[in-house]
């Protein structure tokens, strides 16, 4: 049986060819952390609802999902044509427009806790402009996140992304900024509320609304409304990430679907329409520091932005919004998820493989590895610990090369289903894990129960 690695490289010399020169012009290669593959990634050419085709002409079934951004698929045809459209009309007109508001108007329709919305050109932005809002509205200066939970790459929020919780998660960082975020284990509501009740300088709660790095480790049931509670008994404010979940859990994301307003929400991907965008959106007085006022005493918090709600990512967020809030889009990916996990788990329990596929909505989590819960477990909620279940990127490599090689990208150990994976694509894709399954027991990245 060949390896995995001579698989996977075997049917790809011209994404080798390519990975060769850019390794001489982008540091590491690649343009993306998530795209660094060992040996080399594969180079896309074009995707067409749930499936793309790569420079060596393979196909794949794509759960990558633009990195979440594609809940409607690949060049959807509403999208396309919007995005077509307004091209000709001018992509950056330096002024206001009529798609802004909108686009805008969308977002405030669907997501419960907006009163106002601003935009940003990226996830990572809208922390960024969440965070600052917080402080500028309370005048606190420290943040609590929980470990494992990703939310950009702004310097605040960098802290505890992946295990060990108290190393930096990248270097580059000021001890002095470390400081300024209190990193806390997520589902333990005893600890935050001792935690807020002990420092006063806490200005606000972030949390990814699904859970860790988009539901890699859940919530527990009642933590977000137990995180609502608290911050407002302490004065502190909820900032809901809901980058990943917004549009994908519900049209009004996760807080529509669990009944949490939180303050402020992070928005993108989704938003708008596999384009560059992101937005914060809340209530009113804590984003009115953005506000022009000639009151006394009001301070104006600076932000501009370039592409902030360009014409181009307006007009392709207003045509899937009003697709997306339809709300059936979800019933075709949920349901293409739940079978598609029932079908990958029933490889695994045919195997006796020690692993796991669980997740909620149309996200799909992979977990191989020992698990004290296997036979008992119902794969809805996953409970083992953070650091056990975000490690799984130390065989995820070995894990998409494998899927790669039979046809299927994953995000590492995660697919993103969208709404246009259907029966065809559950089976094959079931195929295909079964296939990569046996290829992780031979080489020993997997072991038996």
């Amino acid at each position: 049986m060949s390896t995995i690695d001579d698989l996977f490289a075997a049917g790809r010399p011209k994404s080798r060819q390519l990975y060769e020169q850019a390794a001489t012009t982008f540091p590491a290669g690649v343009t993306h952390d998530t795209r660094h593959l060992e040996p080399f990634p594969i180079y896309v050419t074009h995707a067409r609802g749930p499936r793309k085709w790569d420079v060596d002409g393979n196909e794949y079934i794509d759960y990558v999902s633009g990195h979440g951004s594609l809940l409607l698929g690949h060049s959807h045809p509403a999208v396309v044509e919007a995005v077509q459209q307004q091209m000709a009309k001018g992509t950056h007109f330096g002024a206001c427009h009529e798609l802004e508001l909108a686009w805008g108007q969308l977002v405030k329709s669907l997501i419960p806790s907006a009163e106002r919305v601003r935009f940003t050109s990226s996830g990572t932005e809208a922390g960024m402009m969440a965070v600052r809002l917080a402080r500028a509205y309370n005048g606190r200066r420290k943040i609590v996140k929980f470990q494992g939970h990703f939310h950009g790459w702004s310097d605040q929020m960098m802290p505890a992304v992946n295990p060990p919780w108290d190393a930096p998660s990248s270097v580059g960082l000021l001890d002095e900024t470390i400081a300024t975020t209190v990193v806390l284990p997520a589902n333990d509501l005893p600890l935050l509320e001792r935690t807020l009740a002990g420092d006063r300088d806490i200005s606000a709660v972030v949390l990814e609304a699904d859970g860790a790095s988009m539901g890699t480790v859940p919530l527990a049931p009642g933590f977000l409304q137990g995180v609502r509670r608290l911050t407002e008994h302490y004065g502190a404010l909820m900032i809901l990430d809901e980058v990943v979940s917004g549009f994908r859990y519900s049209p009004g994301g996760v807080q529509a679907v669990v009944g949490v307003k939180p303050d402020l929400t992070m928005l993108a991907k989704i938003l708008a329409g596999g384009l560059p965008g992101g937005a914060v959106a809340g209530r009113a007085d804590v984003l009115a520091p953005l506000e022009y006022k000639k009151e006394p005493g009001h301070q104006r918090m600076y932000h501009p932005g370039t592409f902030n709600a360009n014409p181009i990512s307006a007009a392709a967020g207003v045509a899937a919004l009003r697709i997306v809030g339809t709300g059936e889009p979800h019933k075709t990916a949920n349901a293409s998820a739940g079978q598609l996990r029932k079908r990958l788990n029933e490889a695994i329990d045919e195997r006796q493989a020690s692993a796991c596929v669980y997740g909620e909505t149309s996200i799909i989590h992979t977990y191989i590895g020992p698990c004290e819960r296997i036979g008992s477990c119902d794969r809805s909620l996953c409970t083992n610990d953070p650091a056990r279940l975000k490690g799984m990127r130390a065989i995820s490599g070995g894990l998409r090369r494998a899927l790669l090689a039979n046809g299927v990208d994953f995000i590492g150990a995660m697919a993103l289903v969208s709404a246009t994976h259907g029966p065809r694509e559950v089976e094959e894709t079931a195929l295909a894990f079964a296939k990569t399954l046996d290829l992780l027991l031979a080489e020993g990245l997997a072991k038996r129960r």
